[in-house]
C-alpha cells in the first residue's frame, strides 16, 4: 500500500532473517543488504530487493532497520565506506535491533542526528522463535517522537515495544536482560546435570517445574535442549552471550558496581570459546559441566 513507509533491513542473521520475513509478509517494501550475500536469497525469494551497499539501502528506505553482531560491525555499516551515512540521510529513521554497548549507541545517535537521521537503539529479547512469531520484547532508547513514528512497523515484530529513555537506554535494558539470561543458562545446566547424576529423568524437569517459581522460558527451551543434548540449530551463541555480559560489566564498572554472578557466568562462556565452541548454542554448557566432573574424578 502506498501509505506504508519503505523499509530497509541490514543484517540477515539468526534474528534479522525472520524479522525481515515478517515485514515482507505484512506487505512492506523492503530493501536488504547483508555482508554475506548468500544470506539474501531467502528474503529476496519472498520479495525483498537486494542492495549493493548500506548506502543504497539508505537511499531506498524511509526507515532503516539493522541487526548486526556488535558495535564494530554497526559502526562499519553506519559510517564506513558505502555505509548508511553515505546514502540519503535527511528525515530518515534508523532502528538498531543489534545488542551493542550503550556508549556506542549514544555516540552513533549523535553522529547520525547531525546528518538528519534519527536513531533508536532497540535491542530485542525472545530469540529466533520470538522473531518468527512476532512476539519479541523490544526495549527502546531514543526520542519519543521517533519511537512513535516507527511503532506501527515494529509492532509487526513484537508483543511489547517499550521506550526506556533517551539514546542508550534500550541497550542498558537489554544488558539487564542478558545479566539475567546469561547467568541463568549455567544454573539451568547445573540443575539438568544434578538430575542426571541422581538418576532423575532430566527431560521431564522443565515440565515438572512448569508454573512454579523456578519456571522460565530459558528453562522450558534451553533446559529441554540441554537434557536432550539437542544443540542444533543454535538459538543463540556463546560468543554473543559473552559479548553482552562483558558490555554489562563495562557499564557496571562506570558506576563502581560489582556483578559477581555475571562475572562467574562470563567465565563459563570464555571456557567454551577457548574450546572453539564460540558459535555453539549456550545449551552446550551442560557438556562443560560433564567435562568438569570428569576432570575432578
Amino acid at each position: 500500500m502506498t501509505d506504508k513507509p519503505k523499509l530497509g533491513y541490514i543484517g540477515l542473521g539468526l534474528m534479522g532473517r525472520p524479522m525481515c520475513l515478517r515485514l515482507l509478509a505484512a506487505g512492506f517494501e523492503v530493501t536488504v543488504w547483508n555482508r554475506s550475500r548468500d544470506k539474501l536469497a531467502p528474503v529476496v525469494e519472498k520479495g525483498a530487493k537486494a542492495a549493493a551497499s548500506p548506502a543504497e539501502v539508505a537511499r531506498a528506505a524511509d526507515i532503516i532497520m539493522m541487526c548486526v553482531t556488535d558495535q564494530r560491525a554497526a559502526e562499519e555499516v553506519l559510517f564506513g565506506p558505502n555505509g548508511v551515512s553515505q546514502g540519503e540521510t535527511k528525515n530518515k529513521l534508523l532502528v538498531d535491533f543489534s545488542s551493542i554497548a550503550p556508549t556506542s549507541a549514544r555516540d552513533f545517535a549523535k553522529r547520525l542526528e547531525k546528518l538528519g537521521t534519527g536513531m533508536i537503539d532497540a535491542p530485542v529479547s525472545g530469540g529466533t522463535a520470538g522473531a518468527e512469531k512476532g512476539s519479541l520484547a523490544i526495549m527502546a532508547g531514543g526520542k519519543a517522537k521517533h519511537i512513535e513514528r516507527v511503532r506501527p512497523v515494529v509492532m509487526h515484530l513484537a508483543q511489547r515495544f517499550t521506550r526506556m529513555g533517551d539514546s542508550g537506554a534500550g541497550q542498558v535494558t537489554k544488558l539487564c536482560n542478558q545479566v539475567i539470561v546469561g547467568s541463568l543458562f549455567p544454573v539451568i545446566a547445573e540443575a539438568i546435570r544434578l538430575a542426571e547424576a541422581a538418576g532423575v529423568d532430566a527431560r521431564a524437569l522443565p515440565e515438572a517445574l512448569k508454573g512454579g517459581f523456578a519456571d522460565s522460558l530459558p528453562l522450558q527451551i534451553f533446559g529441554a535442549r540441554m537434557a536432550a543434548r539437542n544443540f542444533e540449530p543454535p538459538l543463540s551463541t556463546n560468543a554473543i552471550m559473552l559479548k553482552d555480559l562483558e558490555n554489562a560489566a563495562s557499564v557496571a564498572k562506570e558506576y563502581g558496581l560489582p556483578l559477581p554472578m555475571t562475572g562467574a557466568a562470563a567465565e563459563r562462556y570464555r571456557m567454551l570459546i577457548a574450546q572453539g565452541r564460540g558459535q555453539a548454542d549456550p545449551a552446550v554448557l551442560v557438556e562443560l559441566l560433564a567435562e568438569d566432573r570428569g576432570s575432578a574424578a
